[in-house]
């Protein structure tokens, strides 16, 4: 008389995915979509790529993103507000001027420099020329350009016009040199890097007066 085989054992049965609180697992998906991103540019990506970097089915995705777009735009809104708020706490964490300065090259080289090369999808997005990122970015630069106007009409004085002129000069600098040290390799190390963009942009800026008159030394 032949046995036969009991119900096969299936050791192939795909695991369930691990339930996280919902913040959580939106940090999770935020970080696996910015590895995708970054690695085949907006257009290229697929949601499919982005479940399966973060181990999740593509409906776990969509229940916290409806499309790529929204997906991207919270990516985009996490760097730009921590790029806004590199600079705003270099501009409230002194209030000698010198070392403002300093703080606010510092805030471009760390954002760069950060993992993931989150500074790419701010910067560098083929997506730019959407309505929805370029509001995003713009409003970026806005803020960083903000705060460095407002500090520099409360101890120089000068109009608004002109603060923002500065800002913007010093804020592009920043920005531009960043950029650059970056691109070509971290030629130089990047405290002496952030020393002499600071010194280049302070032996301008020191020459504008503090509001009771005596120059910024």
């Amino acid at each position: 008389m032949t046995a036969h085989p009991g119900p096969a054992r299936s050791g192939a049965t795909r695991p369930q995915p691990v339930r996280m609180p919902r913040s959580q697992r939106r940090a999770q998906l935020l970080a696996a979509a910015q590895e995708v991103f970054v690695a085949q540019g907006y257009h290229a990506a697929a949601m499919d790529d982005i479940a399966e970097r973060a181990g999740v089915s593509k409906p776990v995705l969509y229940q916290h993103f409806p499309g790529k777009l929204e997906l991207y735009l919270a990516l985009l809104d996490t760097h730009c507000d921590a790029l806004v708020s590199r600079v705003r706490d270099a501009m409230a964490a002194t209030s000698d001027n010198k070392v403002r300065v300093a703080g606010a090259m510092q805030a471009y080289f760390d954002f760069v420099d950060g993992e993931g090369e989150a500074y790419r999808l701010v910067f560098e997005s083929d997506l730019r020329n959407d309505p929805a990122v370029a509001e995003r970015v713009e409003r970026a630069e806005r803020g960083c350009i903000e705060a460095v106007t407002e500090t520099i009409m409360a101890d120089t004085g000068v109009s608004r016009d002109r603060a923002e002129l500065l800002a913007v000069a010093l804020t592009g600098a920043a920005e531009n040199a960043a950029r650059f040290w970056l691109a070509s390799a971290r030629a130089v190390p990047k405290p002496d890097a952030v020393a002499l963009v600071a010194a280049l942009a302070w032996r301008g800026i020191s020459n504008f007066p503090l509001a009771d008159g005596r120059p910024d030394d």
